[in-house]
């Protein structure tokens, strides 16, 4: 069995969308300081690294990770490789074979730019690709880019039709090894109650 491990390591420094709260930790207690163990604390948004978005993200009445469908989150999932230059298009996914398949991972050339490049560089996701998708019934759509919207989108077309069908939506993976091909995706949540979101261990086994 071989196991791929997408997911981006939560480190300081970590880049974070402009704007969000950056990733900090400290140690709340220290063996070498006199205390009986080390424990430790961190202070992160919920969409830093390879991380996963439910409904209420975007919608107040959507329901939040925590109630967030487990079956979304494990299972057959297929890795994608798009060779667009700018956004993927329903016309980049249409002559492509469906069956069978429930979630789906887009590798593009947003994998092989660095982790801290958040710019208009990365492959989005255009709404009519978005409504391709829904129509398909996908559980979940995965990325390698940091969000599936473009980075100067205001109103984020993709997220609102991927999200108002009940599709989790995964940022931020990690692809640059993995092949294109068919595998098994683990990629579950912290279970925040009243949150929108959560990072996650995500992992492909073939």
């Amino acid at each position: 069995m071989e196991i791929y491990d997408i997911s981006q390591t939560l480190c300081r420094g970590i880049a974070v969308w402009p704007g969000d709260p950056e990733f900090r930790r400290r140690w709340a207690m220290r063996i070498r300081e006199g205390a009986s163990s080390n424990v430790s604390a961190v202070d992160l948004c919920v969409h830093t690294g390879t991380h996963v978005d439910a409904p209420l993200h975007l919608d107040d009445s959507g329901y939040d990770i925590a109630d967030a469908p487990l079956t979304r989150f494990i299972g057959s999932a297929r890795v994608l490789a798009i060779p667009a230059e700018k956004s993927i298009r329903a016309s980049d996914l249409s002559g492509l074979d469906w069956t069978s398949v429930e979630r789906v991972l887009f590798k593009t050339r947003s994998t092989d730019l660095p982790e801290n490049l958040f710019d208009e560089s990365y492959i989005f996701l255009e709404e009519d690709a978005a409504a391709f998708l829904a129509q398909k019934g996908m559980l979940l759509i995965g990325t390698d880019a940091p969000s599936v919207d473009g980075y100067a989108s205001a109103n984020l077309p993709s997220h609102r039709m991927l999200l108002q069908h009940g599709i989790v939506i995964l940022e931020g993976a990690r692809l640059q090894r993995v092949p294109a091909g068919d595998y098994e995706l683990i990629c579950l949540p912290l279970k925040l109650t009243g949150l929108e979101g959560s990072p996650v261990r995500a992992i492909l086994r073939k």
